[in-house]
């Protein structure tokens, strides 16, 4: 899940596309619905609350998104997240389902979102190489005997 490390710039992004797709799209909140929309590959976007106790009720959320490709992110409180979403109570989670305007906010987020992903995979090709390498080494200890 992304979160821990989110710029400023970027959870207020997520919180306008919740904002902007809560009035001109649609959107699904609490854990049982946004797991859901997850499952049903329905979510455009995931945000749940960092402050959720206790975590366990929340954490299959991240990786069902990782599994299905749907950006997740952890931000804010869930005060926060229920403000955002247009009700009066807190909210562990919401799910963008139909993006409405925030069509391209939602766009730039998931843009980003593969971009900081990317990064990692170049950094484990080196490890991929050396485990190439471990079989001639076995080979050369066979001809030896």
């Amino acid at each position: 899940m992304v979160g821990d490390n989110l710029s400023k710039e970027k959870t207020e992004m997520v919180f306008e596309a919740i904002e902007i797709a809560k009035s001109t799209g649609k959107i699904k909140k609490g854990t049982n619905e946004v797991t859901k929309m997850v499952e049903r590959g329905d979510a455009k976007l995931v945000a749940v609350a960092a402050d959720v106790n206790p975590p366990e009720i929340v954490m299959h959320i991240p990786m069902l998104c990782e599994e299905k490709g749907i950006p997740c992110f952890q931000i804010g409180t869930k005060d926060e997240l229920g403000a955002a979403s247009g009700i009066d109570v807190p909210t562990t989670a919401v799910a963008v389902t139909e993006e409405g305007e925030a069509k391209s906010i939602i766009g730039k987020i998931k843009k980003d979102s593969v971009k900081a992903e990317e990064a990692p995979v170049e950094e484990a090709k080196p490890v991929e190489e050396k485990a190439e390498e471990a079989p001639a080494e076995e080979k050369s200890e066979e001809k030896k005997e």
